[in-house]
């Protein structure tokens, strides 16, 4: 009977995962040759091919892709064993990975996240801040246990614990032409003014672009940005204006400092949020924690 070298195996799945044995390497601290070394052994061991070659990198054939399974879900059952054990201590110990939009950071660290550490001070964290593409690559592939995301796009793999409406805005200076409107403002309206958008990666970006399909207009952007902070310096410097969510100029909008004007269109009018994991994975005692917390952290999200 064949068996398995899990060694040979994390180095497989960090070469595929990061597209690259370079990348791989680096991760692993060791040599490229360390590590395709250590793949053509286990395809030796295992008679098939793992991985194809490409321009680009290398990525997992038919046969890799059921090893990569093989990978995370060991890698899920292994870590659930240790959760059972932290269990037993009354979550005394445990580790919880999240990922989530920059967007999100004000309500999650000000809010959402000081309950939780005074609840279970003993459980530590590590943060992933990205676009909503990379957060689902993260939540799919077991890198993050929970994904907080700005209106995803449908993924069979993904399981929405909560929902929550955010429409779009368009955020603009105090004092702007368009405040002086007194009313919701038409997407047409927009189009004469600078405006800075986020990257196609992320969230809002996407439900904007389908939004200019179906009114069969295009946002030409002076900027285009990774970045919320940018975004919002950007619109406060009176260099334009953007389209969010009002949750993410919350602050601002408070101090006066900007202006969130609704936007008259079905489209960027049904902007959500997320709380998601990976359909199938059985979340351990720290990250079910968290999950529970965060879902009625988002049931008061604008409270």
């Amino acid at each position: 009977m064949k068996e398995i070298n899990d060694k040979r195996v994390r180095y497989f799945y960090e070469a595929v995962s990061l597209g690259t044995i370079r990348a791989a390497a680096d991760k692993l601290d060791v040599a490229p040759s360390a590590v395709s070394r250590q793949i053509a052994h286990l395809e030796e061991e295992l008679a098939c091919i793992l991985i194809e070659r490409n321009r680009k990198g290398v990525c997992p054939t038919e046969a890799g892709q059921i090893l990569l399974r093989y990978f995370r879900e060991t890698t899920s059952h292994k870590e659930s064993c240790l959760a059972d054990i932290e269990a037993l201590q009354g979550l005394k110990s445990g580790h919880i990975s999240l990922a989530l939009g920059e967007g999100f950071i004000g309500d999650i660290m000000s809010r959402a996240l000081p309950e939780f550490q005074k609840r279970y001070p003993n459980l530590t964290l590590s943060i992933h801040i990205a676009g909503t593409n990379e957060l689902i690559r993260r939540v799919h592939e077991d890198e993050a246990h929970i994904g907080v995301l700005f209106h995803p796009p449908h993924n069979e793999k993904l399981r929405s614990h909560q929902i929550s409406s955010h429409p779009l805005c368009v955020i603009v200076p105090p004092e702007h032409p368009l405040t002086q409107l007194k009313r919701p403002i038409e997407l047409e309206e927009i189009l004469p003014y600078q405006i800075a958008l986020q990257e196609k990666e992320f969230g809002i970006r996407q439900l904007i672009a389908v939004a200019e399909f179906k009114n069969r207009v295009r946002f030409t952007p002076c900027i285009t940005v990774n970045s919320m902070s940018v975004v919002k310096e950007f619109v406060r410097s009176d260099m334009g204006v953007t389209i969010l969510p009002e949750f993410i100029v919350r602050r601002e909008v408070a101090d006066g400092h900007l202006i969130s004007l609704p936007i008259v269109d079905p489209i960027l009018s049904s902007g959500e949020i997320h709380l998601v994991t990976r359909i199938g994975r059985q979340l351990t005692e720290a990250p079910l924690a968290l999950l529970n917390h965060l879902q009625t952290w988002m049931k008061h999200f604008d409270k």
